[in-house]
């Protein structure tokens, strides 16, 4: 297997590594970019981004799909694969291994973003794809007319109930807590919403069933009572946990597996970088993971400038 060598390799195709693609190339650093097909990312999923600096509305796709021929543009190039294995090699030299190649490279910048939490609760993998979904843009349409429950009460869960009247009859948003996380805008716009109620104070213990999802049995978390809740889907929004499995032992991460860096994204692992919501952070937003990639690529260059003057002297 021949094994390419680049400046810069960013493992991550989502707002953090894109960014980190157009500021690298710009800089003339002979960088590659490789995102996953198997991996869907948070903005990829979002149907509504509102709250970007100089664009109103746009969905996340659209929005990523701009950037992304934007990095091409400058020379960036991208290939879809999936990185396995990050290695350190004799000297200052790094290796990328994914499913189909080997890669060598003075720097990675690892931006693979977060996957939605799971709720750890008998019938959810058994009915995940019948009823039981993360991602209310990829599933919502076949839920036409149908009864819908949401968990959660952070942005994400309540952007997403929002977008889900569009096609359910009614949206149940429950959540742990007395009162919201959301943003108050989120908040206010589904409170207003006749097709949004709110279960409050509860958890879910259980999602039943026969073929495909009919129910949900709910426990109030302050009187330990139990209810059913009838309902054609379960879309859950419980919180993200990083991407990051194939890097332990590899840079330091936190008990939740985010990555730790300092400000200028520097991982425990000399010429390893991270940018975005693999990040241990506490704002998960796009603006705030372009920000990331940035100043990852940026730091990134300084490093392989440091490499190659020690190489190459």
């Amino acid at each position: 297997m021949k094994t390419e060598r680049y400046d810069i390799i960013i493992v991550g195709g989502g707002p953090a590594g894109m960014t980190a693609g157009i500021y690298a190339a710009r800089a003339r650093m002979k960088t590659l970019l490789i995102e996953s097909i198997s991996v869907m990312g948070q903005a990829m999923m979002t149907e509504m981004i509102e709250n970007y600096p100089g664009v109103r509305e746009v969905s996340g796709f659209a929005l990523l799909e701009t950037v992304k021929t934007q990095a091409r543009s400058f020379g960036l190039e991208i290939r879809q694969d999936t990185v396995v294995t990050v290695k350190k090699l004799d000297g200052m030299l790094w290796q990328i291994g994914s499913e189909t190649a080997r890669y060598k490279t003075e720097t990675v910048i690892i931006a693979t973003g977060a996957r939605a939490k799971k709720l750890q609760v008998p019938g959810e993998e058994k009915f995940t794809g019948k009823g039981v979904s993360y991602c209310g843009t990829c599933d919502g349409a076949f839920f036409k007319e149908k009864q819908i429950a949401v968990i959660g009460g952070g942005d994400t869960a309540v952007e997403e109930a929002l977008f889900l009247t569009k096609f359910g009859k009614q949206v149940t948003i429950i959540h742990r807590r007395d009162r919201l996380r959301a943003a108050k805008i989120l908040q206010e716009r589904a409170e207003r919403h006749k097709k949004i109620k709110f279960i409050f104070d509860s958890i879910v213990e259980e999602i039943k069933g026969a073929g495909t999802v009919d129910k949900i049995v709910i426990k109030n978390v302050k009187t330990g009572k139990k209810q059913d809740l009838a309902c054609d889907g379960v879309f859950i929004f419980a919180g993200w946990e990083a991407n990051t499995g194939f890097l332990k032992n590899v840079v330091e991460l936190s008990d939740k597996n985010g990555i730790i860096t300092d400000e200028e994204m520097k991982t425990s692992a000399r010429g390893i970088f991270a940018a975005g919501d693999c990040r241990k952070k506490s704002l998960h937003q796009v603006i705030t993971a372009c920000g990331d990639g940035a100043v990852a690529a940026y730091a990134a260059g300084q490093y392989v400038d440091e490499v190659k003057g020690v190489l190459y002297k």
